[in-house]
Formats: C-alpha cells, sequence, structure tokens
C-alpha cells in the first residue's frame, strides 16, 4: 500500500504527505499528539474523507476489506449480538454462531448478547467496536485510538489476539495512537505525525 503527494486541507490544519509506504500484512504504528493529523489520515485511507491531492494504492489490498474502530463507535440501535453480526449480513455471510460466542467469551461480553448495544459502557462499546470490525476478516484494519479507552486486561486480550492472529492469518494493521509506549511491542513499523502542518515522508 503507498500514498503519494496526498494534502489535506481542513480549516487552518494541513496535513501533507510526501510518500508513505506501508507493506501489506504488517503492523504499522502511527504516532502523534493531539492536532498532528492521525484520524484524519486514517480518514483518508478508510475512505470517508476525499484527499485534496494525492493518491492512495491499495496494491492487493480489497477496498471491501477495509475497517475502522473510531475512539468514539457508532453503534446500531439494535443487540449487541446484532451488531457483531452486521459487517457479515451486509456481506451476504451467514454468521457461525460458534464463532460469535467465541468472541463474546474472549471479551467478557458473552451475558450481554441480547443487551441493547448503546446501553453498554464506554469500555464495552470499544470492545464491541473491536469484535464488530474483526469478525469479517478483513484484510486492513485502522485502529483510531480505541486502546486508550479499554481497561489494561482487554488491551492485553486484543493485542494478543493480533499476536496470534498474524501467525495464522496475518493481515495488514494501522493502528493509531497519541503513545508510542501503548502500541510499540505490537508494530512492525512506527510512523511518527509531527504536530501542527503536518507531513510525513
Amino acid at each position: 500500500m503507498k500514498i503519494t503527494n496526498l494534502t489535506k486541507q481542513i480549516e487552518d490544519f494541513h496535513l501533507q504527505i510526501p510518500e508513505l509506504i506501508l507493506e501489506e500484512k504488517k503492523i504499522h504504528g502511527i504516532i502523534g499528539g493531539n492536532g498532528s493529523g492521525k484520524s484524519t489520515l486514517a480518514k483518508l485511507i478508510m475512505g470517508v474523507l476525499e484527499p485534496d491531492t494525492g493518491t492512495i494504492d491499495y496494491g492487493a489490498i480489497s477496498i471491501d476489506k477495509i475497517t475502522m474502530t473510531f475512539q468514539r463507535p457508532y453503534l446500531l440501535q439494535e443487540s449487541v449480538y446484532d451488531n457483531i453480526v452486521y459487517p457479515l449480513r451486509i456481506r451476504k455471510i451467514k454468521p457461525k454462531e460458534e464463532e460469535v460466542e467465541e468472541w463474546l467469551v474472549r471479551f467478557d461480553l458473552q451475558d450481554k448478547k441480547k443487551r441493547y448495544a448503546r446501553s453498554l459502557s464506554s469500555g464495552e462499546r470499544q470492545k464491541l467496536s473491536f469484535i464488530r470490525a474483526m469478525i469479517f476478516r478483513p484484510e486492513l484494519v485502522i485502529i483510531d485510538e480505541t486502546f486508550s479507552n479499554l481497561d489494561q486486561e482487554s488491551v492485553k486480550i486484543a493485542g494478543n489476539w493480533i499476536l496470534e492472529n498474524q501467525q495464522k492469518r496475518p493481515i495488514t494493521y494501522l493502528i493509531i495512537s497519541h503513545q508510542i509506549d501503548s502500541i510499540s511491542h505490537l508494530c512492525d513499523y512506527i510512523h511518527e505525525l509531527p504536530p501542527g502542518h503536518s507531513s510525513i515522508g
């Protein structure tokens, strides 16, 4: 995956990336302080925002196999279960109930399967968001500050799952954080966005 001459102006903020190469099937960290453009970059890659100039070449990654977890996840006005299987349903994939149950147990949400998703705590919402992102077997996962809102045990569980999964079925991750110490043990590569009018390349 290669980003070339990418620019995005939002009010008085300007993101500029002359070149950024993200090797496929590796775990990449994007580090930077508040206002450095981390989330803007993620939304550009995700397709939520359109770049002013430049290109994003996804290589062998299929566009419909990209997913993102947000710092403040949007949940459907449905049950926990319905939120988890939503990515499968829109792709016309039949949910494997045993797999859904495994995810729920792993993140201690098994007793909340039928609960209205928006009634969950912020930490539980993040766990649900992570499960929903992973359930359809994506090829590129963008994790935008999700770990910062999880308790340490859940961070450990999610991190261990990512590392285990990379041994079985490696995919590309882009983990966004403002603290390098929190994700460096997971990442193959770290890319830093400087503050202000950010430029990376």
